[in-house]
């Protein structure tokens, strides 16, 4: 049985902000003044086990790094599925789920902060982690217990996929 109060078997998409949510929301910066972010890598394993098993993952950030590109072309996520430099996160959400004909009902989004909120509305199931903007987590339905960029995405994937019976927990899990 699933920590989580919703039909996971419905789940055939999930969109997830970048910073607060799969880094922290706290993190250096280089000379420049660029954030240098981190990454969690069973985040990265359970992304690209849901990409390996044909659900549909999607980046929806203010955040446009060609560090943050790379790193989710190497997970497996499609480029026409990243909105990154996105203002306008509900009509990325939109083209995203119409791109992939998925009903709101289908689709988890993941996120920490206000420009989240909107979003988080017009899904099935919506997702922060444990310190998450408190406006977040007032209309999320789902509060990751771990904070960001430190297992949220892994936590939720993993139950998603548990529920449908796709995770592979062996070592097999690491083959093709």
């Amino acid at each position: 049985m699933s920590k989580i109060d919703y039909n996971l078997k419905l789940i055939k998409g999930i969109a997830f902000d970048v910073d607060g949510v799969l880094s922290p929301a706290t993190v250096p910066m280089d000379s420049d003044g660029i954030p240098c972010r981190m990454a969690n890598l069973r985040d990265g394993y359970s992304m690209v086990q849901a990409v390996k098993c044909g659900y549909h993952l999607a980046l929806i950030s203010g955040a446009d790094t060609q560090a943050v590109r790379r790193r989710f072309e190497i997970i497996g996520i499609n480029t026409d599925d990243m909105y990154l430099g996105s203002l306008d996160k509900v009509t990325a959400l939109n083209r995203w789920m119409q791109q992939h004909s998925l009903q709101p009902q289908e689709v988890a989004y993941v996120g920490d902060d206000m420009p989240d909120i909107e979003p988080m509305r017009l899904v099935g199931l919506s997702v922060c982690p444990a310190d998450a903007a408190t406006d977040v987590l007032a209309v999320a339905s789902y509060i990751s217990p771990v904070n960001g960029g430190y297992g949220v995405a892994r936590d939720l994937i993993e139950e998603i996929m548990k529920a449908q019976g796709t995770w592979e927990s062996t070592t097999k899990a690491f083959g093709q």
